[in-house]
């Protein structure tokens, strides 16, 4: 990492790499999990400057591969496992970090834990180098959130990193290999634990998810984050790989391209920048999805934390030989892939700035590498080709794309409209009268340039209407007055026409996310969305909604409680997100009982009942307002991070104060989205092939509610 700034000695680091496993009918050897903890540690050591003493290993080399096998570690047994938590929390001091790595299987068992998690349910779990025979014990999900629980109670500030999955196949051949068991183990364990009675497990393990099995990480392996960073190396349904990265050596792919990632980029990485990389890295070769929970704004290996900034990630980058007239042949970027797609609203003629990896600041059009225009769309993904190179620097995966302008057909036109002398309610006094046609040239001088709105000419429809009313103030309409647009923007404020347009941009993109909608999926009949009530329901009572009695008419006091309730009833794992498009016109994501995650991965036949507490801005500027649940599935991993807008109030009131502060937000930048997409293929000639339709990959159904005081 260049630059990297001098680091304090507050820091602690465990890390777990068991590549030889005690012979057992589930885990077969590995041969990258102790390269991965030889990998970190250097890093640490030789970049971060941490002394050795901070540094403790446990590993478990495999006598099949030669030089990992000199090792002077303790073996990462159940014990030894569990003894080093308890020593880490005992002489880390509040405010130090923690850093645990591991690498190696992780395993699913029949839970001993009934009365948390019921009947026939599965405990999750590091899989330690004794598990051996069916008397071996796993370090068991509720045994790790204890672990975690003591630290960050104590203050520590904890970043968790697992390359491991759950569930998996046999080793893949001597390239790749996959680290999980290919079964559920039902053996009976014993179930004395080393980390605390029971009882204090049990009450832990409660106190996290509040008493909820569904509150745990996309991961599956512990409750919800509260207080620390987990990166895992993939989702539940997936598998972790590791492989022999460019036909040499064998390590996990999380690990490999999170040290590969921070030892090639700037310094000031967030943990959210991070993982991007990591997953396009990763997602490039593998059908797996990295997840992270958590602190994601923290910064790597640091206390402080950043600023968000959600744009588009790129997945693949397709290079291309040209030479030129007297100069040797060289390699130029002539395709990428986006991580968006027809969920996201985006269709053919998009175009987007391409900024290098770990960019913080969009508004910098210096800093812009390439000019992309999409070309092909999936359900969650798109190619775009490069019309226009800015700078020679590197395209490379992780690199991050904004958008900049929507094709043709999509601007949205608008209609600059004068009102005549009188006292009705569509005229105007004299003395406003005498101001308007000033006022309404301006706005269309702020207009001019602009990629997503247009003025109408005579024989378009317009989309909006900019007109002056009695108190001199701009007004925006869609047939009527839109209501709900505050602060009031007076004709005699300097910057009000740019503030009016901006404004248009916004509305622009809010009620484009509206319209998003893909009904004809197969997949919309498998996805149940509903809202219930229950009267007087307050935190921390039991759960027994019913439905409205006007399931067509939902109408909720603010301040009052509903349930939003989502149901996978499909044959495979859903991606779901829920986008809330508010009254302030703000859109925000709904955090399904897991912190920041991008999206939670619904199971099938897996259900989930969310507490809302529904209720109208306290500025007191709003009477009544609509709000709208928007439920998005996709069968691919998918972002719609990107989509999110501040509330108009916070964009015009909070603009400069975000500016200064580096926290531009996203929906200042980003194009209108939400078109028709023609999603017919193109069929190849002289042959037959089979048509695949990326519109069956997503769907999206949505909940409106009227918000009343």
């Amino acid at each position: 990492m260049a630059d990297q700034p001098d680091r304090p000695l507050n820091f602690y680091a465990l890390l777990i790499g068991i590549d030889y496993y005690l012979p057992n009918r589930l885990y077969k050897s590995l041969k990258g999990a102790v390269r991965d903890i030889n990998l970190v540690a250097s890093y640490l050591s030789e970049t971060l400057k941490i002394p050795s003493e901070r540094i403790f290993k446990l590993t478990s080399p495999n006598p099949e591969v030669a030089e990992t096998i000199a090792t002077k570690d303790p073996e990462p047994t159940y014990a030894n496992i569990v003894a080093k938590f308890d020593a880490i929390t005992e002489i880390a001091q509040p405010g130090e970090q923690v850093y645990i790595h591991y690498s190696g299987h992780g395993g699913r068992t029949t839970t001993i834990y009934p009365e948390l998690k019921g009947d026939d349910q599965l405990d999750e779990g590091i899989v330690p180098r004794d598990v051996g025979n069916e008397s071996g014990r796993y370090l068991r999900d509720v045994e790790l959130a204890t672990l975690l629980k003591r630290m960050t109670d104590k203050g520590l500030i904890v970043t968790l990193v697992l390359d491991s999955c759950h569930s998996g196949e046999a080793t893949r051949g001597d390239d790749v290999a996959i680290r999980g068991a290919g079964e559920t183990d039902t053996a009976s364990r014993d179930s004395e634990s080393l980390v605390a009675q029971r009882q204090e497990l049990i009450a832990n393990w409660q106190a996290l998810t509040d008493g909820s099995p569904a509150s745990i990480t996309p991961g599956q392996w512990l409750p919800q984050p509260r207080d620390y960073v987990l990166l895992a190396a993939c989702r539940p349904s997936e598998y972790a790989y590791e492989y022999a990265v460019s036909g040499k050596e064998r390590h996990g792919a999380l690990t490999y391209w999170m040290i590969d990632t921070l030892t090639s980029s700037p310094s000031g990485l967030t943990y959210k920048t991070l993982h991007d990389r990591v997953s396009a890295k990763i997602q490039s070769k593998f059908p797996q999805m990295p997840m992270l929970v958590g602190e994601s704004d923290r910064f790597v290996f640091g206390v402080e934390r950043g600023s968000l900034q959600y744009a588009i990630n790129v997945l693949e980058v397709i290079e291309a030989e040209v030479t030129e007239a007297d100069s040797e042949p060289k390699k130029v970027v002539k395709q990428v892939r986006l991580n968006a797609g027809m969920a996201n609203g985006l269709s053919p003629g998009y175009r987007f700035a391409i900024y290098a990896f770990g960019t913080t600041d969009f508004t910098q059009k210096n800093k812009q590498l390439a000019i992309v225009e999409i070309a092909k769309v999936g359900a969650s993904d798109a190619w775009a080709d490069v019309i226009e190179v800015l700078r020679q620097d590197k395209i490379d995966q992780g690199s991050q794309a904004v958008m900049l302008s929507a094709p043709v057909d999509l601007v949205r036109g608008v209609r600059l409209f004068k009102k005549e002398v009188g006292e009705k309610d569509n005229e105007l006094p004299q003395a406003i009268a005498d101001k308007q046609d000033n006022a309404l040239s301006a706005v269309k001088e702020a207009l001019a340039g602009n990629g997503w709105l247009k003025l109408a000419d005579a024989q378009q429809k317009e989309d909006y209407q900019v007109a002056v009313n009695q108190k001199g103030e701009y007004e925006i309409c869609t047939g009527t007055p839109i209501e709900n647009l505050t602060p009031a923007l007076k004709i005699d404020d300097s910057d009000a026409p740019q503030q009016v347009v901006k404004r248009l941009v916004h509305l622009v993109k809010y009620q484009a996310i509206q319209q998003l909608s893909n009904q004809f999926s197969d997949l919309t009949s498998k996805l149940e969305v509903e809202l219930l009530t229950q009267q007087n329901w307050r935190p921390g009572m039991s759960k027994k909604p019913q439905p409205f009695p006007d399931p067509t008419n939902l109408v909720v006091k603010s301040g009052e409680y509903a349930f939003l309730r989502i149901k996978n009833t499909s044959s495979q794992v859903l991606n779901v997100a829920v986008l809330d498009l508010e009254s302030n016109w703000a859109v925000s994501r709904l955090q399904l009982q897991i912190p920041e995650a991008i999206f939670y991965p619904f199971n099938p036949n897996q259900e989930m009942l969310i507490p809302l507490e529904i209720k109208l801005p306290d500025t007191g500027k709003y009477s009544k307002g609509a709000e709208t649940l928007k439920v998005f599935a996709t069968v691919r991993p998918n972002d719609f991070r990107w989509l999110e807008l501040p509330s108009l109030d916070e964009e015009i009131e909070k603009k400069a104060e975000k500016l200064s502060r580096g926290d531009n937000p996203l929906g200042q930048l980003l194009a209108a989205i939400g078109a028709d997409v023609d999603t017919q293929p193109e069929i190849p000639s002289f042959k037959a092939t089979a048509i695949f339709d990326p519109s069956q990959e997503w769907t999206t159904k949505e909940i409106k509610i009227t918000i009343a005081r």
